[in-house]
């Protein structure tokens, strides 16, 4: 093994502060709260009600056991064996009981899971032990090899929702077109197709929104209208240069793409040199499925072999398997990653965390205390007693022999939900691939023909997608082009979209998908070429849906196609639109 070379220090950021992060001081009250875990200490200080008249005596409920979905290979596997084909819902359905007590017997606050501490007011961190043990799994076990000196710190958020919101306020001054410069104004860097509530949530502010060109990997480094071309042309009579990147890199939201580790290294190269924070917003991490491209995913995953210093290895094979974070190539700390509970228990947890360089940390940790505190103590707790188990209280918790999941089972329980969502991705992209086309037979209209037709005139391309190698959703381009009414100067490309779009949701087909205009980081971009994607989400739908609505989509597909009559398109057009985002 070469020698392990010494680790820097994070860079100082302190200048990409907002004017009311600088100046946020910490909170009188919370600052008292390291006195209330003494021992026997007598607290009259704190305005806490008293934990015997809380209605609940205990928070339980039934939960799975952490085997209950069948994992799929961590290596790719070509052609896929019946184990990706088979969209299996579960192995087993046996569940055990999750319960957190009134009290525990536990002086230790950092193992301590009891409804007297998680209702009572707490640090702005999190509940202490579900801070402990996600701070010890995030940097040992998802993120073991980040370069820079003594590592990161988290702090426990309402969601990744919340995490953007906080990450945008401590980073950015808001900034009025009435009011102030154009010099003032400050940027952010996104995919031109993004996740819209993370663009919504900058815009408000001010924040000048700096789309950046994307591929089937998500957003690219250098060409036309990568980052690079980007900065490196940058008009500063448009504001600042962007200081903040907002980045979904695994299962990007929309376009499903998955950002290999050559390309994050060439993006974070671009970043320290041009002095920009990347927010890093990673809920798909878990869901990355080699059996999409073989040869693309085993050139995209980290090698956990030596090079330059040795590598550390998670303990888990699944976790190694996956494309790092950018946290890895993280010299200078300037990475802020944001994780949540939503695709790995349930969205309506509210729960999730950031992880970045502590002195960063520090100053989300200030914006907390002053808004929403730590997350719910309820939702804290249960996930705690699920995936940590009880200490005090053997036989009663969530997992297998009732004693908690624990790291293997909390492990083994993402890689099961990663195999059923890889398996629903096969089930719904192979028919998706089976009916892309259309076959005009000789002496036959649009999708009918008899077996004395089968001379073959004509294969039409209606559409075409990359299978996701990540995520939740197949991005699917519509070839409008090949339509029958393309060419007509009064059908707009915008209209025939918006019809198509119509006469999906109809009854004959009843499938709903998301048009591409809802994720367009600017006007431009909307109005340019949106028109021509659809989002599908795989994940939604029950188990026995996947197929039904997938050939829905391919037969409302087919059926539009044979639309040759301008007025079908105006009386499909007239249905009820998806409203843009206002640009103004």
């Amino acid at each position: 093994m070469p020698a392990a070379t010494a680790k820097a220090p994070p860079v100082d950021l302190s200048h990409h502060y907002s004017r009311t992060t600088k100046n946020r001081e910490l909170s009188a009250i919370k600052g008292f709260y390291k006195y209330f875990q003494i021992p026997g200490i007598g607290n009259l200080a704190g305005g806490l009600p008293n934990h015997n008249y809380f209605p609940f005596d205990t928070l339980e409920g039934a939960a799975a056991l952490p085997h209950r979905f069948a994992p799929t290979p961590n290596k790719p596997v070509s052609p896929p064996i019946d184990l990706l084909t088979e969209n299996a819902p579960s192995d087993n359905q046996s569940t055990s009981r999750v319960v957190v007590p009134k009290t525990s017997d536990l002086q230790d606050i950092l193992r301590t899971i009891d409804l007297k501490s998680a209702l009572q007011y707490g640090t702005a961190q999190g509940y202490p032990p579900l801070y402990a043990y996600l701070r010890q799994f995030t940097i040992e076990r998802m993120h073991p090899n980040i370069p820079y000196k003594d590592g990161p710190e988290i702090v426990l958020t309402c969601g990744a929702t919340d995490g953007i919101s906080k990450s945008l306020e401590a980073l950015s001054n808001p900034w009025d077109i009435n009011h102030d410069w154009i010099r003032d104004r400050e940027g952010m860097l996104v995919e031109e197709y993004a996740y819209m509530n993370a663009v919504q949530a900058a815009r408000p502010r001010g924040l000048n929104i700096i789309p950046v060109k994307i591929d089937d990997e998500g957003m690219k480094a250098d060409g036309k209208g990568g980052l690079e071309d980007v900065l490196e042309h940058w008009d500063t009579g448009r504001g600042k240069r962007p200081h903040i990147m907002y980045t979904v890199t695994i299962g990007q939201n929309p376009t499903s793409g998955v950002l290999s580790l050559t390309r994050r290294k060439a993006i974070y190269a671009l970043c320290a040199k041009y002095d920009i924070i990347i927010i890093e917003d990673d809920p798909y991490w878990y869901l990355q499925y080699p059996s999409a491209n073989p040869n693309r995913f085993t050139s995209a995953t980290y090698d956990p072999s030596p090079s330059t210093s040795p590598k550390k290895s998670s303990g888990y094979p699944f976790l190694d398997s996956l494309v790092p974070s950018y946290l890895s190539v993280d010299t200078e700390g300037r990475v802020i990653r944001l994780d949540t509970f939503s695709k790995t228990v349930a969205p309506g947890c509210r729960l999730g965390w950031i992880t970045t360089q502590p002195a960063l940390c520090e100053r989300l940790l200030r914006i907390t205390e002053c808004s929403t505190q730590q997350p719910s103590g309820f939702v804290q707790s249960i996930i705690a007693q699920l995936i940590i188990g009880p200490q005090a209280h053997e036989g009663r918790g969530g997992g297998k022999e009732d004693k908690g999941w624990k790291t293997d089972g909390w492990v083994r329980w993402l890689e099961g939900l990663r195999g059923n969502y890889e398996r629903r991705m096969q089930s719904m992209c192979r028919i998706l691939d089976e009916g892309s086309q259309l076959v005009e037979a000789k002496g036959a209209s649009y999708g009918h023909r008899s077996d004395a037709e089968w001379s073959l005139v004509n294969t039409t391309t209606m559409y075409s997608f990359q299978w996701p190698m990540g995520g939740m959703f197949v991005w699917v381009r519509i070839h409008f082009e090949t339509h029958p009414l393309f060419d007509d100067p009064h059908v707009s490309h915008e209209k025939l979209s918006h019809a198509l779009w119509v006469n999906l949701t109809t009854p004959k087909f009843l499938v709903l998908v998301s048009p591409g205009s809802i994720f367009s980081a600017t006007e431009d971009i909307r109005v340019e070429s949106s028109w021509r994607y659809f989002r599908i989400c795989f994940a939604a739908v029950d188990d026995d849906e996947v197929e039904r609505t997938s050939r829905g989509f391919v037969e409302g597909v087919r059926d539009f196609w044979g639309k040759t009559s301008r007025d079908d398109i105006e009386e499909l057009a007239r249905g009820e639109r998806v409203e843009a985002p206002s640009w103004m």
